[in-house]
């Protein structure tokens, strides 16, 4: 039923403004939003479209081939490697969301969005943004099972709770998504139609909302709490139950093997939480418009990019299926 609504709204209803006092009823009837872009000169923005296109470019074939070893290769065929395909293919949708249209504007000089697509912006990106803090917790708990549980590893991690444990995390990243919706039902009229942001960020959005301060900062801080500080609670829980393992094992090169196996995975927990915690929690967009931008930059586009390239620099198994799927590859093109 409340999907049904969020269609209704997305394509039927106009945004309108606050009323700025009891007699003004007659509510002006808007239907775009303007965003803040990256910069308003001319000749700077087809430098930033170059610049976001490679960069764009380069987050989707990097995480495609991470994706194209892991199914390739039987070797990889295992939960962390399982759930590296899955974060793979999430931080495509991730910065799919929000790059393509940041180019269409920086290509037509424009910084606007219709209030359709700034809500269905909105709503994937809560998804894909919710679906990466799952994940990331996923894999730290998959840790924990193969340093502190290695003999009950498979049976613990078997295929069907990996898929189970997927499913959860798509189902937490939805319910995340009904809970933003719902304050814009609740508050359909909007104070301003303007996002100091270069995409359609929830919480910005949700500050033009016309609710009380008190009801947003509600909003706000479960969400956080919920969506955010649990998972690092359970990420710290696991790599602390790790380090205790690692730290009992009398052979030294039995430890660097376990350190070896969590680098990449604390790189990027560190790289997402610390950009994404500056965002939503730290940085005061009204205060520090720039600071906030280069944040978002950082954690929207950035670290999706780098994350093939910790786990592919840092991990010879994937450098071995690359190797291996490359010179397969090979003979197919030479015969051509």
């Amino acid at each position: 039923m409340l999907f049904y609504l969020v269609f209704k709204r997305l394509f039927f209803a106009h945004l309108i403004r606050c009323p700025s006092n009891i007699e003004a009823q007659n509510l002006t009837g808007v239907t775009e939003i303007h965003l803040l872009g990256l910069s308003e000169d001319p000749h700077l923005q087809p430098i930033l479209f170059g610049l976001f296109l490679s960069m764009y470019l380069i987050t989707v074939l990097g995480n495609l081939l991470i994706i194209l070893a892991v199914t390739s290769d039987p070797h990889l065929h295992t939960p962390m490697y399982f759930f590296l395909s899955i974060l793979s293919l999430d931080d495509i949708g991730f910065t799919s969301t929000t790059v393509p249209n940041l180019l269409v504007n920086l290509q037509s000089y424009s910084s606007s969005i219709s209030y359709g697509s700034c809500l269905t912006q909105m709503s994937f990106f809560a998804i894909f943004g919710c679906m990466d803090d799952m994940l990331l917790t996923v894999m730290a708990y998959d840790r924990f099972v193969a340093i502190c549980h290695p003999l009950h590893y498979t049976v613990i991690m078997s295929p069907h709770i990996c898929m189970l444990l997927v499913s959860v995390c798509f189902a937490i990243s939805l319910l995340d998504l009904q809970l933003h919706l719902l304050i814009f039902f609740k508050f359909p009229s909007f104070k301003d139609t303007e996002i100091a942001s270069f995409f359609c960020n929830p919480p910005q959005l949700l500050g033009l909302a016309c609710a009380d301060t008190f009801t947003r900062d509600v909003v706000k801080y479960f969400t956080s709490t919920v969506f955010a500080f649990f998972p690092i609670l359970g990420i710290i829980w696991s790599y602390y139950e790790i380090v205790s393992s690692i730290l009992t094992m009398s052979s030294q090169g039995g430890r660097h093997r376990a350190f070896s196996t969590c680098g990449s995975h604390l790189s990027v927990v560190c790289l997402f939480y610390g950009t994404g915690l500056g965002v939503y929690l730290f940085l005061d967009v009204a205060s520090f418009p720039r600071e906030s931008m280069v944040a978002s930059v950082m954690y929207t586009v950035v670290t999706p990019m780098l994350n093939p390239f910790i786990y592919s620099l840092r991990n010879r198994d994937i450098q071995s299926a690359l190797w291996r799927l490359y010179r397969r590859k090979m003979p197919l093109s030479s015969s051509m």
